[in-house]
C-alpha cells in the first residue's frame, strides 16, 4: 500500500537528491539504515526530513541486514543508503542475502558522475547488483528521477524484490520543478487467483488422500488462517519451511519446521504422508532433506505465485500458479466440507505434543565442567526467555540448536538469513528485526566466528540501548569445517581452530553486559538481565 504518514512536501524547485529521498518516503518506506558519505549524504538527509526513521551502522555490511532483518519481520519495503563504490561492495553479501531471500529492499547508492571515469570509486555497480540476484535500477536523468525512483519502488514492493537504485552523484546535484501530489499511487499486486481446473484438482488428490501433510514457506506467510481451514477441512496436519518457523504456532496438528531441523517424529511423519502439498515453498533439499522425507508413493504438489518455483528444486505431480491464501480459500470451498480420512485425531495431537519439538525429546547430556551440551544450553534458555520474541538465526554449525529450540510465537518471532549461507550476517539482522518488533525481546543465536566477524555492529546495539540478547554458541572454531574435515583421512584443523577469546569480556568492552556459561548453573546471568532494566544488550559466551 501507499504509506504517507507524514504531510506531503510542498512542490518547487530543488535538488534530484531531495526528490529522490522524497519521493521514497511518499511512496511509504520504513525504515533506512545505512553509512553516510559524500555521495548518499543528501539523498539520506532528505529521507530524514521526509520522516523516515533512520538507522547509523558501522559498516554497509552490516546496514544491509538491518534493512533485510527490518523488512523481513515489519512487513515494509526498508532502504539500504550507501556512498558509491566502495559502500555499495561492502554492503554486497547483505544485498545478496536479501535479494536471494526475495526481500522487498530499496538499495539507495550513489554513483560515479558519467563524466568521472578515473574516478576510484567508478564500478560497474548495475552489473554488480545484477550478479547477485538484485534488481538494477537508476535514476537516468534530472527530468525523469521521480519516475525512476517509483518505478524501483514499485518492483521492490509488488515482485518483492531486492532493487539497487544507483543516483550519480552529478545527477543528484542538479535541480528540479518537484510536485509531490503529482506522485502515483503504488500498491502491493492484486493476488494471483489459481484456476479453477488447477483447484478442483487439488480438491480430488486431498479427497483421497489420507495422510496429507502441509509444507508452508515463505510464500505463505500471509496465508496462516485459509490453510488452517483449509487443513481442518481435509484433514492435513500442518508443517512449516525454517524461515517461516512459527506459522501455525498454537495449532495442536501443528508439526513444526519440515526438513534438518524436525524431531525424529516430525521427520518420520512427513515421510509417511501420502500427500504433500508445498504451500509458498520450494521443497528445496534442506526442507525435504534430500528428497527422503517424500515417501516412495507420496504424490508432491506445489502452489506458488512464481512459475518458475514450480517443481524447481523435485518432481512435482501438479503445479498450482496461484496466491496461497486464495487457492486454500478456493479448494475449502470445492472440498465442501469433505475430506479425505483423517489422521487428525486426539491421539495424534497428543503425539505431536509429546514428540513434535525437540524439547520434549530424551537426549543424553554431554555437558562437563567446562563445557555446555548446546541442546541442554538451547532448551533452558528457551526456558528463562519471554514467550513474546523475536529470534534471528545466523548462519554456521550451529544455526539447527536455536532453530529446534527456541519456540516462537507466530511467523514474525523468526528471522533466519539463510538463502546465501554466509556466517555474520546475525547481529545486523537482529537488530533490524528489533527495530521492526519493538515490543518484543530481541534474540541473537550466533557463533564464536559469525559473532566475531561482524562485532563492530554491537557498538550499534549498544547506543542503540536495545534490550538484545546474544547467545554465542562458542566453539573456538568454524565447526562446519571440522565436520567436513572430519572426513578427510590427513586432518589439518588448524586453519579452523582458534584459542579461546573471551567474548564476555569484549562484549563489556562495547558497553555491553557479557556473562560466560559454561554450566546450567551459570545461566542465572541471564535471569538477573532478565529481571533488571534491560537498557543495553546482554552478550551470553555459551561455551
Amino acid at each position: 500500500m501507499m504509506h504517507k504518514e507524514n504531510s506531503v512536501a510542498p512542490s518547487g524547485t530543488r535538488p534530484v537528491a531531495h526528490v529522490v529521498g522524497t519521493v521514497l518516503a511518499e511512496l511509504g518506506a520504513g525504515h533506512c539504515f545505512g553509512v553516510v558519505g559524500s555521495g548518499n549524504f543528501e539523498m539520506t538527509a532528505a529521507l530524514r526530513r521526509a520522516g523516515v526513521p533512520f538507522t547509523a551502522a558501522r559498516h554497509e555490511g552490516g546496514a544491509a541486514m538491518m534493512a533485510d532483518g527490518f523488512a523481513r519481520m515489519s512487513g515494509r519495503v526498508a532502504v539500504l543508503s550507501t556512498h558509491q563504490g566502495c559502500g555499495l561492495t561492502n554492503a554486497l553479501t547483505g544485498i545478496a542475502e536479501a535479494a536471494k531471500s526475495r526481500t522487498p529492499l530499496i538499495v539507495l547508492t550513489a554513483d560515479t558522475a558519467s563524466a568521472a571515469v578515473r574516478s576510484n570509486f567508478n564500478v560497474d555497480q548495475d552489473s554488480l547488483a545484477r550478479s547477485v540476484g538484485a534488481v538494477a535500477e537508476r535514476v537516468h536523468s534530472p527530468a525523469s528521477a521521480a519516475a525512476d525512483v517509483v518505478r524501483a519502488y514499485r518492483t521492490a514492493l509488488t515482485e518483492r524484490r531486492t532493487v539497487v537504485l544507483s543516483v550519480p552523484t552529478d545527477v543528484q546535484q542538479a535541480s528540479i520543478n518537484f510536485d509531490p501530489a503529482q506522485l502515483p499511487s503504488v500498491t502491493t499486486a492484486q493476488p494471483v487467483r489459481p484456476s479453477r481446473v488447477a483447484v478442483i484438482e487439488l480438491a480430488r488428490l486431498l479427497s483421497q488422500a489420507e495422510k496429507p501433510v502441509f509444507v508452508a514457506g515463505r510464500g505463505a506467510r500471509h496465508a496462516a488462517h485459509e490453510l488452517r481451514e483449509l487443513a481442518e477441512a481435509s484433514g492435513a496436519l500442518l508443517a512449516t519451511s525454517a524461515v517461516a518457523h512459527g506459522l501455525f504456532h498454537d495449532d495442536p496438528f501443528n508439526l513444526g519446521i519440515s526438513g534438518g531441523f524436525s524431531s525424529p517424529f516430525t521427520a518420520a511423519t512427513v515421510a509417511g504422508a501420502d500427500l504433500i502439498i508445498g504451500w509458498g515453498c520450494t521443497l528445496n533439499m534442506w526442507t525435504m532433506r534430500h528428497g527422503s522425507l517424500i515417501g516412495p508413493n507420496a504424490t508432491v504438489v506445489q502452489v506458488d505465485v512464481e512459475l518458475d518455483a514450480l517443481g524447481a528444486n523435485r518432481p512435482i505431480d501438479l503445479g498450482v500458479l496461484g496466491d496461497c491464501a486464495e487457492t486454500a480459500t478456493d479448494v475449502t470451498e470445492a472440498l465442501g466440507g469433505v475430506g479425505g480420512d483423517t489422521w487428525r485425531t486426539p491421539e495424534m495431537a497428543q503425539r505431536i505434543k509429546s514428540h513434535a519439538r525437540w524439547a520434549s525429546e530424551a537426549i543424553e547430556d554431554l555437558s562437563t565442567e567446562t563445557h555446555i551440551d548446546p541442546r541442554v544450553f538451547s532448551r533452558e534458555v528457551d526456558k528463562l526467555l519471554p514467550v513474546e520474541r523475536v529470534v534471528s538465526v545466523d548462519s554456521g554449525n550451529f544455526m539447527g540448536y536455536p532453530s529446534a529450540y527456541l519456540d516462537v510465537p507466530d511467523e514474525f518471532g523468526f528471522c533466519f538469513t539463510q538463502a546465501f549461507q554466509s556466517i555474520g550476517l546475525g547481529l545486523g539482522t537482529a537488530i533490524g528485526a528489533a527495530i521492526a518488533q519493538p515490543e518484543r525481546l530481541p534474540v541473537l543465536a550466533t557463533g564464536d566466528g559469525g559473532f566475531l566477524m561482524a562485532i563492530s555492529e554491537l557498538e550499534t546495539a549498544v547506543r542503540l540501548g536495545l534490550p538484545l540478547v546474544v547467545l554465542v554458541y562458542n566453539d573456538s572454531a568454524y565447526g562446519a569445517e571440522i565436520h567436513h574435515f572430519d572426513q578427510a583421512s590427513n586432518k589439518d584443523l588448524e586453519t579452523v581452530t582458534f584459542p579461546d577469546t573471551d567474548i564476555a569480556a569484549i562484549a563489556r568492552g562495547y558497553g555491553a553486559h557479557g556473562v560466560t556459561v559454561r554450566t546450567v548453573a551459570d545461566l542465572s546471568g541471564i535471569t538477573d538481565w532478565l529481571n533488571g532494566a534491560r537498557d543495553t544488550p546482554l552478550v551470553v559466551d555459551a561455551r
